[in-house]
């Protein structure tokens, strides 16, 4: 399964959120970190989640670029 993780730089940390999982959060100092801890995020709550014997949330997600060009 794969979800998609929104990335985010801020001025002195790094942050990634799942949209198709909320609350499912986290930061760090580098994109490096982040990457992993989000891993790690995601996998904690999906086991939660089976614990509870939820359904798991099917990834609805995906992100995509915008291209605005600057005005004349």
């Amino acid at each position: 399964m794969t979800y998609t993780v929104i990335f985010e730089q801020g001025s002195t940390s790094w942050g990634a959120y799942v949209p198709d999982l909320p609350g499912v959060i986290t930061v760090g100092k580098s994109r490096q970190e982040v990457e992993i801890l989000i891993q790690e995020a995601i996998e904690f709550h999906l086991e939660g989640i089976r614990e509870m014997g939820l359904p798991i949330p099917v990834p609805a997600s995906f992100a995509g670029a915008v291209e605005i060009r600057p005005a004349a």
